[in-house]
């Protein structure tokens, strides 16, 4: 069946139609970060798949609306591919037609490499969480346009009805929703351990076991509530153009990542590695300073060449011989926080290869595990006490017409069971200065913890 494409009401800020689905199993907002941020063009949401899959350790359940199951123990992304079904073509102008929204969590990588199993899987959640969505709004900011595009018209004007009963809501005086951060912000190790894991690391480094090692400290708080009312506030603190929310029966997933993993778009393929981070200034004046300085600075510089590098590798297995290019190296990106240095990697898919394909090849990104990758995770999984879970993985959609796009899942809150986490960390390299680095993860992780901190004080007045 060819999509049914209908024009939708144009709204700036996408977030207010979202809600009126924020709360459905499997509901996904892939969020440019607009209109508080410039640097997005597209926003995608969704709900009420047709068929999910769910993988936990080497199985994968497969359930369709229908309510039938199907556990299978096959590789998740060739299960992926044969649910995505036969590529077919697209519609210029919108980049999703349908397709598969969800996240591939970071331990996702351990169906693709022999790792040891030595961190504490506190979340137990799912590995990868993926739905297959027949339909979706898709929002162009840059042309000011909406359509709802799908497979079924009978669900899409269902769908269109509810959207413009929540455009015609907005602004008018509902009952705020509620997020409660009950205590105390903990991370899982001290600054004395991690300092002692960043001399490991440089220990390894001197050994010659790796060049670069991307280690994480996480942070976590009891929590309760609506975790979308968290993310509306999240996304105005932390605006980024990879940003998404996810609403699983397992967990809710918010992501102001300002990372592109992979995209594909007729066959071309784009990565765009961040590597090198500074703090904002404290005026304009001392924010310009520490952007040059940033610029310029040699050891940003090598480690963010090792991750292209290592991603010039990655896209070689999949893509056409002589198609790798790297068109920007160390360009300057600034967020509300933070400046980072970013560089893209290009190439041209490979005759039979495909999103997936390169997806695998790929996966987990470069950038938050170092080089060599293998290695990396090793060392990653001695040193980190817990698995990351979405956390250094990726969220993003894979079209029925083959395109993809996806983030790696930094700057991410994870809410599940009663409690919120959220995760930072920097690449490690022979010359790091370990109190440095250990500055740099409150750096990336501050509208995350501000925001915590937000709800913290905002539950002891209410209590007080």
């Amino acid at each position: 069946m060819s999509a049914v494409v209908i024009d939708f009401p144009y709204r700036e800020d996408s977030a207010q139609l979202f809600e009126a689905l924020a709360h459905q199993p499997w509901a996904a907002f892939l969020d440019s970060g607009r209109p508080h941020s410039e640097q997005g063009r597209y926003d995608i949401i969704s709900a009420d798949p047709d068929c999910v899959l769910v993988t936990r350790g080497e199985q994968t359940r497969i359930q369709r609306r229908d309510g039938t199951v199907a556990l299978s123990t096959d590789d998740p992304f060739q299960l992926l591919r044969e649910a995505l079904g036969p590529i077919v073509d697209g519609i210029d102008g919108i980049p999703f037609c349908g397709g598969a929204i969800g996240y591939f969590g970071y331990d996702l990588g351990r169906r693709l490499e022999r790792l040891p199993s030595l961190a504490e899987d506190m979340e137990q959640l799912p590995d990868m969480a993926v739905g297959i969505h027949d339909w979706s709004l898709v929002v162009d900011h840059q042309e000011r346009r909406s359509r709802l595009v799908g497979q079924n018209p009978a669900r899409l004007e269902r769908y269109r009805r509810r959207l413009l009963r929540a455009a015609e809501q907005t602004g008018k005086n509902r009952p705020a929703a509620d997020y409660r951060v009950l205590g105390e912000v903990c991370s899982n190790m001290t600054r004395e351990e991690y300092l002692a894991s960043i001399a490991r690391i440089k220990r390894y480094i001197l050994d010659g076991d790796c060049y670069q090692v991307n280690f994480a400290q996480r942070f976590s708080a009891a929590a309760e509530g609506d975790p979308w009312h968290a993310y509306s506030l999240l996304r105005q603190l932390n605006a980024a153009p990879f940003a998404a929310y996810m609403n699983t029966p397992y967990c809710q997933v918010l992501s102001t990542s300002p990372e592109r993993f992979l995209e594909v778009r007729d066959g071309l393929v784009e990565t765009k590695p961040i590597k090198g981070t500074a703090p904002r200034g404290e005026d304009p004046i001392e924010d310009m300073m520490l952007a040059e300085m940033l610029k310029n600075s040699p050891k940003d510089q090598a480690e963010n060449l090792m991750i292209v590098d290592l991603l010039r590798n990655d896209l070689g297995k999949v893509c056409a011989t002589g198609s790798v290019e790297v068109p920007e190296l160390f360009k300057l990106e600034s967020y509300a926080r933070v400046h980072h240095l970013v560089s893209k990697v290009q190439g041209t898919l490979a005759p039979g290869k495909d999103a997936l394909s390169l997806m695998r090849a790929c996966f987990p990104g470069g950038s938050i595990t170092g080089a060599p990758k293998l290695r990396s995770m090793e060392i990653i999984e001695e040193l980190e006490p817990h698995r990351r879970g979405v956390y250094c993985g990726s969220i993003g959609y894979i079209g029925f017409n083959g395109d993809m796009d996806s983030n790696i899942a930094i700057r991410t809150l994870v809410h599940s069971d009663g409690i919120t986490r959220l995760w930072a960390g920097g690449g490690i390299v022979a010359d790091s200065d370990p109190e440095a680095e250990y500055r740099e993860t409150y750096h990336k992780a501050s509208a995350l913890l501000d925001l915590l901190q937000r709800m913290e004080q905002m539950n002891s007045e209410r209590c007080g």
